[in-house]
């Protein structure tokens, strides 16, 4: 699965909305715009007088005079040419700002669920490779195209002007060029749309083997999956070379649509000076228009290469913007511990099979709650629910009364990321206003005070990547710190202490003790001796509750608990 991807008429309807958004920015740039496009045509015009002129054999100052006005119009279209690309690019380049912030901002919002399907090779790519291929056209390409459309429209009806014959074999070369267009955009549209999605495929293999490159080394994959990114890479290959092929066809096309229009305005021209009904300067005038339309409409139909790329690469941030994002509820009012509960809960991925069914759970206020079952019973999926991550399908999920979320949920999972950065902003996450004094009481309450202010520089240590290594133990010591700054009233432990390993185990669950001391705590429980100590436990079984009670209760009542604890306690 990939995040999805916006129509054409969804692409478009997000960008004049934002366009809409800077009414002022738009009407100064179109009219700079045409006030330079008028500019460039004036020389070509005075051009044309300037030959019935001399071929009258006018007076020298007439001719300097000409002179003047076509040096004038010159330095106005330059001038004004310039500030309107630049115009257009700011404009452009406010506009895709925008989008990025958006993209990236959804993007940190995703359901956690999303995010996994999708891959980060995904995400990666439209916020990297994406991104600058609009960044491109919209910095490069897109000034000259609204310049050349401009061009182009004011250079015919100048044409027409000088006579609408003249006017008109400009104009046969335009079917010819719309022809050109409408063979090679329905061919090549998809085959953008298809290399965006090879360059994502790409990019998801190669972060994926980087990631994982411990596990590659260690059951010796490396083959594996140098094969995998040969083959994604030999695809993006040949999308781009089918793609670069159609564009080649196209530029015969462009090539034969100029000749025609050219032929078509001396062949005109010359009968219409035979007439008597145009002058050869006019003439001459007319040729010059159409052939300065040359580059700007090579340019445009040469760029549509790239411009298709960014439009495919614009709609897949577009898709992200408009993908529903988790956690868009408004935060729980909530002061001190408060009851979780979930009740009716169903939840499916991807409409598929129910991954939960009907379950329903209370976890009073400053309890904790153990969930406990085989691998793949759920516990995981109801806990990423209970902390608003994942939505139900059906059923509802309350903190308090009020919907799930932070700031008043907090999750500890069993992969801890450590951001690189001081060791005391890894902390300042949970809360960027938190002093150093609290930043070390957290530490202190979790048992890592001490390691801590050992490291070389103490709390200003750079930890994460490129930093000083921690542990997985220190690591996960790091979040359950976070948890006691945030201060939420529910807090949801996910396996937090499996990755602890056996001997520091037991400090890692004293730690997550005294993290969630006093609040409304849920814990997946990866050690049973988490459950034991639990105020009540609750048995998943193929996503329903199969048994709930005491911990001596359940042992008692000889069940699926007591299976497992046995099997514990042999271990």
């Amino acid at each position: 699965m990939t995040l999805p991807t916006a129509t054409a008429r969804e692409t478009w309807r997000w960008v004049r909305g934002r366009l809409r958004e800077r009414p002022g920015e738009v009407l100064s740039t179109v009219t700079v715009g045409l006030v330079g496009a008028g500019a460039a045509i004036v020389p070509v015009a005075a051009l044309g007088v300037l030959v019935d002129r001399v071929r009258a054999g006018a007076a020298p100052a007439t001719i300097v005079g000409l002179g003047a006005v076509i040096g004038v119009a010159a330095l106005v279209a330059g001038l004004t040419g310039g500030l309107a690309a630049y115009l257009v690019a700011r404009t452009g380049g406010r506009l895709l700002a925008t989008l990025r912030e958006a993209t990236v901002e959804r993007a940190l919002r995703l359901p956690t669920a999303t995010l996994e399907r999708a891959g980060r090779g995904d995400l990666l790519a439209r916020v990297g490779p994406d991104v600058a291929a609009v960044h491109r056209v919209v910095a490069e390409i897109l000034p000259t195209m609204i310049s050349s459309v401009l061009l182009a429209v004011l250079s015919l009806v100048a044409m027409a002007g000088i006579d609408w014959r003249l006017g008109l074999a400009g104009a046969v070369s335009l079917p010819l060029y719309v022809l050109g267009l409408r063979w090679y955009l329905p061919r090549s549209a998809p085959g953008y749309r298809e290399q965006r999605v090879a360059i994502a495929d790409r990019a998801r293999l190669l972060v994926e083997s980087m990631l994982g490159r411990a596990t590659v080394h260690a059951y010796r994959l490396e083959d594996r999956h140098l094969r995998g990114i040969d083959v994604a890479s030999a695809r993006a290959r040949d999308v781009e070379y089918s793609v670069f092929k159609l564009f080649t066809r196209l530029v015969g096309r462009v090539n034969r649509a100029e000749l025609v229009g050219v032929a078509a305005i001396v062949v005109a021209g010359f009968s219409l000076v035979r007439a008597g009904a145009v002058t050869v300067g006019e003439t001459a005038a007319a040729a010059v228009l159409f052939h300065r339309l040359f580059n700007p409409i090579g340019g445009l139909l040469f760029s549509a290469a790239d411009i298709q790329a960014a439009g495919a690469a614009l709609a897949r941030l577009v898709g992200v913007v408009g993908v529903p994002s988790a956690g868009e509820v408004a935060a729980a009012p909530v002061e001190g511990p408060v009851e979780l509960a979930l009740s009716g809960v169903h939840f499916a991925y991807d409409d598929g099979e129910d991954v939960l069914h009907g379950v329903s759970l209370t976890v009073p206020a400053g309890t904790r709650v153990a969930l406990v079952g085989a691998t793949g019973a759920g516990k995981s999926t109801l806990a990423a629910i209970a902390a608003g991550l994942l939505r139900p399908t059906s059923g509802t999920v309350t903190v308090g009364g009020a919907p799930p979320g932070p700031p008043h949920v907090a999750i500890v999972t069993q992969e801890t990321h450590v951001f690189a950065g001081p060791l005391v902003e890894d902390l300042r996450l949970a809360r960027p206003d938190a002093t150093i004094a609290e930043a070390e009481a957290a530490l202190c309450t979790v048992g890592a005070l001490t390691w801590a202010t050992s490291l070389p520089e103490g709390l200003a240590t750079v930890v994460g990547e490129g930093g000083h290594p921690l542990t997985a133990a220190q690591a996960q010591q790091l979040a359950l710190a976070r948890v006691v700054l945030a201060d939420p009233a529910v807090a949801i432990l996910d396996e937090a202490t499996a990755e602890a390993g056996s001997l520091g185990a037991r400090d890692l669950e004293e730690s997550a003790l005294a993290a969630t001391q006093g609040r409304t705590t849920l814990i997946v429980a990866h050690r049973l001796t988490q459950a034991a100590a639990a105020d009540l436990i609750v048995v998943l079984d193929g996503g329903r509750v199969g048994e709930a009670g005491t911990h001596a209760a359940l042992v008692a009542a000889d069940g699926a608990y007591a299976r497992l604890w046995r099997a514990w306690e042999t271990r």
